[in-house]
């Protein structure tokens, strides 16, 4: 990380230091920088995933591109001004708008997983939603479910009934970000589906810029979102997955009570969860990943 000194006389501010992401200030713009951190169980683990940041960035770049016909976002750009030195941030930054972030998390699910999985097999509803009996882990939902949550600084999101989100950013803002989210998800996970990957569920964020609406952050990469390798679906339990879930697997194989400090990961692990999001990249947008491999190789 560039230090303080060097960071104010090129006119940048560090604005917020995120589990993953680090934020800045720059003349009249927002920049979100991404590390190679990985979180798991709202804990930041002590080994990162090298390249990790790059191949999120550029891989939430070929989605905001592709879905902007449906809904308008903040990136102004992915270039390093000329005047900023910092070559490692190459391939990690999106310049952005700066807006006001909503106070929910946009949820989507179109499977069973997860605390949904968990939710329903205890109670038979997901989100306080009755779903049918006879449901397995893994399973389509019967129809695709908005399930917002709170957007916590520490500790877990919490969900949100409709009438509690609707208090939160009013009820035709709720209506209108229930709507794209779902619309979003479902252009998302046809041009996934055709490309090999089912996006099972994922998590959208919006900000008002005035009285626009904008889409934000990251958008329907693997550490947002669960991507399953199509041809190896089998509802009735776990899938196999192109997204952190798997170092969520290796950390609960562990004695650990999912409270700081968490441990290292092997390194085996850590390359085995770096091969699955380069090759989530290279499903999705393989012209984008050619254009990495290009960043790379420039960084030496």
């Amino acid at each position: 990380m560039p230090n303080e000194s060097d960071m104010a006389r090129l006119g940048l501010r560090l604005v917020h230091r995120g589990k993953v992401r680090d934020l800045y200030s720059w003349r009249d713009e927002l920049w979100l920088v991404a590390s190679d951190r990985i979180s798991a169980f709202d804990c930041i683990l002590p080994t990162p995933i090298p390249g990790k940041g790059r191949i999120l960035t550029q891989m939430s770049r070929g989605w905001f591109s592709l879905l902007a016909s449906l809904c308008p976002h903040h990136v102004l750009g992915y270039d390093l001004p000329p005047e900023i030195p910092f070559r490692e941030w190459r391939g990690r930054l999106t310049r952005a708008k700066p807006c006001r972030p909503l106070p929910i998390e946009c949820i989507v699910r179109g499977y069973l997983a997860g605390s949904a999985w968990k939710e329903y097999a205890s109670t038979g509803k997901v989100a306080g939603c009755p779903l049918p009996p006879g449901l397995r882990e893994g399973d389509p939902l019967p129809e695709v479910l908005f399930t917002p949550t709170t957007k916590a600084e520490a500790g877990h999101d919490l969900p949100l009934s409709p009438s509690e989100a609707e208090q939160r950013i009013g009820a035709e803002l709720y209506a209108r970000v229930s709507r794209l989210s779902l619309s979003l998800y479902e252009a998302g996970r046809k041009y996934a589906a055709e490309r090999g990957i089912l996006v099972a569920d994922t998590k959208f964020e919006f900000g008002m810029r005035g009285e626009e609406l904008l889409l934000i952050d990251e958008v329907l990469t693997p550490d947002s979102s669960r991507f399953w390798p199509l041809s190896e679906y089998r509802p009735g339990g776990k899938q196999p997955s192109f997204d952190k879930q798997f170092v969520r697997d290796y950390l609960d194989s562990l004695p650990w009570d999912r409270r700081p400090p968490a441990p290292p990961l092997p390194e085996a692990i850590v390359a085995r969860t770096q091969e699955k999001y380069r090759e989530a990249l290279r499903r999705l947008f393989p012209e984008i990943e050619k254009e990495l491999d290009a960043t790379c190789a420039d960084l030496g």
